[in-house]
């Protein structure tokens, strides 16, 4: 069972829907990811697309996060998230569910302009919709102007150095996962707080 690994919901434990459909990221993955994350965390504006349990995506609220929207399309995955979110209500940040497709979300939230900070990308690993989605998520109107896109995959998967207006700025391989951080083309600093 998946906890909370830092912030004011650290402990906290998740619910995961039934069945093997949801693949929750690990805590060691979680924590590198929000060790690396940490300069864009504080109120920023999360979206964890492909959310499953929503464990990435509350993991940011419970670090500060002032927005964090969840998308997932099954609606096993959308009851977890919304029993978890519940537990971490006091947490000082909101939460929105979206029951949807995640490629579809992203293309209404960029044309609907809805910036992000941080977009955490975390389809399935045998799926065909890593590039499809890096190119939605580098959209203009969704991805705020120093805002940061994570893509975890399985480690031999190989993703684009570029794509659409995203660049690659750092991967980072935790056991069997890769986490691939990409920026917009000629942008390379966390905001300053």
């Amino acid at each position: 069972m998946a906890r909370i690994i830092g912030g004011q919901g650290k402990g906290r434990r998740l619910k995961a829907p039934k069945g093997l459909a949801t693949r929750p990221t690990g805590a060691r993955v979680r924590q590198t990811l929000f060790d690396i994350l940490a300069p864009w965390l504080p109120g920023c504006r999360f979206l964890d697309a492909f959310a499953g349990a929503g464990a990435v995506g509350l993991e940011a609220l419970s670090r500060g996060a002032a927005l964090v929207v969840l998308v997932d399309a099954a609606a096993d995955a959308v009851a977890a998230m919304r029993t978890n979110a519940s537990m971490l209500a006091n947490t000082g940040g909101r939460v929105r569910i979206v029951r949807q497709d995640a490629r579809v979300a992203l293309a209404a939230f960029a044309d609907a302009q809805e910036r992000f900070d941080v977009v955490y990308l975390d389809p399935p690993y045998q799926s065909d919709v890593y590039e499809a989605s890096l190119e939605q998520a580098g959209r203009r109107g969704l991805l705020a102007e120093h805002g940061v896109v994570v893509a975890e995959h399985f480690h031999k998967r190989a993703l684009p150095e570029r794509i659409g207006g995203l660049t690659r700025s750092r991967e980072v391989r935790v056991g069997d996962h890769r986490l691939s951080f990409y920026r917009r083309q000629q942008e390379s600093a966390p905001p300053q707080s």
